[in-house]
């Protein structure tokens, strides 16, 4: 049997940012499932709570250049790296600073108005986008917790005849008690502008 590439997309992984369950098990299942003999990959978002220096995150210089569009606009794509200690496993985080420099991880600010819904458009985006550039296949990809739940949806409809992912099997872990956020009622729109 030929070894599994799976493709995990959480919006948040313990030790990152505080424990919770969705947080232990992005952190424990991708764990395991590599050391059964899968390839594994894991994104998370980089939000501003997370400490860079400590985790020691570091930029992907070979997957930088990439940039992604959403809202009529065009924003960088920042791929950073760490290594989850006592493991082999490695987190890549998307970021970029008009999405993810501030310290909360859905909250509105002010300054920033209700962006949740293009702050999650920019994610999975980018996620697909750098798996694209990795040339990495995926054969399932795992979405765990709402911010990452458009990966399905832009896997039948943008990504369909994606030879990266048309081929991929796609699971989908919500769970009860989640960090909460506010999708804004433009999220419809948004979504239906890209296909």
């Amino acid at each position: 049997m030929s070894q599994k590439r799976i493709l995990y997309i959480s919006q948040e992984i313990t030790p990152y940012l505080e424990e919770t369950p969705m947080g232990i098990f992005s952190r424990w299942l991708p764990q395991r499932i590599q050391e059964n003999g899968s390839d594994v990959r894991i994104f998370m978002p980089r939000y501003g709570l997370i400490n860079e220096r400590r985790h020691q995150l570091h930029e992907v210089i070979r997957l930088s250049g990439i940039n992604i569009i959403v809202n009529d606009t065009d924003y960088p794509l920042i791929i950073k790296v760490a290594s989850v200690p006592q493991s082999r496993i490695q987190v890549y985080f998307i970021d970029n600073d008009e999405f993810f420099k501030r310290k909360s991880q859905f909250g509105i600010e002010e300054k920033y108005g209700n962006d949740t819904a293009d702050r999650s458009i920019f994610f999975v985006h980018g996620v697909f986008e750098a798996i694209k550039k990795l040339r990495w296949i995926p054969d399932v990809i795992h979405c765990v917790g709402w911010f990452g739940a458009l990966a399905p949806a832009y896997l039948k409809t943008i990504y369909k005849d994606d030879p990266c992912f048309s081929k991929a099997k796609i699971v989908y872990s919500p769970f009860e008690k989640e960090e909460e956020g506010e999708l804004s009622e433009k999220i419809m729109e948004l979504c239906t502008s890209m296909v």
